[in-house]
């Protein structure tokens, strides 16, 4: 039997010239389920309230409520008031986790997951000091219930963070993530722009010297407007724009939306020593 997991892994969470999530609405309404107002309060219930916990791959259309990490960003009030409004208009509940007095709890009771973008090294460092790694891994992978991270929430979703773009302003005690696939995620994928006089190294350049080490995964660079659905042992790229693969040893290859990456799903993916 294959993987229960679902996990929508969004490069992005504004795209230029739109509002918050506006992008991937559709795409959200769909992997979570069509809109739903029903049993939706005025006001979002503490996460200790959240709903007793789904069984092992529930149909999507029984999502009500979201669980939000807002752990990426400082102001994580203003964080949860900006997802809570944005999903609420979709027609989902949302409890922010950092409102809980057991974050553990909370994601043992929730339906689904929703992890946002900010920086790579505080949202990781605060998964690990909250003993939540294991717990989404377990919800995820066994339980079988929705993963959604865009940019962060994004990187978190992989192997590790080594191919982040972001600054280490802290230090988890691994950059090893939640292993919700067996790849790494280049979030805001930059093509180089020939015109530019900067001389600093371009993000292909710095893909390619993390796999001059050895062991290291194939990393999708997933542009602004790009995101990946997992459907168990299956991936397909959607969005607007496209992505770039990288595999150790090989040269980087492009991807349109509706490409198939389920063999970055499998053990034996290619890897190069």
């Amino acid at each position: 039997m294959g993987s229960p997991r679902r996990l929508l892994l969004i490069s992005n969470s504004t795209l230029h010239g739109g509002g918050y999530l506006g992008h991937c609405q559709q795409h959200i309404q769909s992997f979570l389920g069509s809109k739903r107002r029903a049993g939706l309060r005025e006001r979002s219930a503490p996460a200790s309230a959240a709903p007793t916990a789904l069984s092992p791959l529930s149909s999507p259309r029984n999502v009500r409520r979201v669980l939000f990490i807002p752990y990426a960003l400082h102001d994580r009030d203003a964080y949860a008031r900006t997802a809570r409004e944005k999903f609420e208009s979709l027609g989902y509940g949302l409890d922010s986790i950092h409102e809980s007095c057991d974050p553990v709890e909370a994601v043992r009771k929730s339906e689904a997951i929703f992890i946002g973008g900010g920086n790579t090294f505080r949202l990781l460092k605060a998964l690990y000091d909250n003993c939540l790694i294991h717990e989404i891994r377990k919800r995820v992978l066994e339980d079988g219930i929705p993963y959604m991270g865009s940019s962060a929430g994004t990187n978190v979703a992989t192997v590790s963070i080594n191919t982040t773009n972001d600054m280490p302003i802290v230090y988890p005690p691994s950059l090893q993530a939640l292993g919700l696939v067996p790849f790494n995620i280049n979030p805001h994928y930059l093509d180089p722009d020939i015109k530019r006089t900067h001389m600093g190294e371009t993000r292909e350049e710095r893909i390619c010297q993390y796999h001059e080490e050895p062991n290291t995964p194939p990393v999708l660079g997933l542009r602004e407007g790009t995101m990946l659905l997992v459907e168990g042992d299956n991936a397909t790229l959607q969005g607007v724009t496209g992505a770039r693969l990288f595999l150790r040893g090989k040269k980087p290859t492009e991807h349109e939306p509706g490409t198939d990456f389920s063999f970055l799903l499998t053990d034996s993916n290619p890897l190069n020593p």
